[in-house]
């Protein structure tokens, strides 16, 4: 399995609103990250759903190997 492109090493804060589903980029080579914009296409990765529960701020992964899915856990700390 391929490792994703590492876009930062940093979280992305993202408002979102509820109800509302958001395709995060897993592979990292999107140019809108965190979000997909079809970089990955021919590639293994793709798009993770992940649909907002409420109206916020959001910490989307940006280093791409959260154990969290879309979201933030730290792993950056360890990259």
């Amino acid at each position: 399995m391929s490792q994703p492109v590492i876009a930062q090493k940093s979280p992305l804060p993202v408002a979102v609103e509820a109800g509302k589903t958001y395709f995060w980029c897993s592979c990292g080579q999107s140019k809108g990250q965190p979000f997909c914009d079809g970089s990955h296409k021919g590639t293994e990765f793709a798009p993770t759903p992940f649909k907002a529960e409420k109206d916020g701020t959001v910490y989307f992964c940006g280093c791409k190997h959260s154990g969290n899915g879309a979201l933030c856990d730290g792993s950056h700390k360890g990259l």
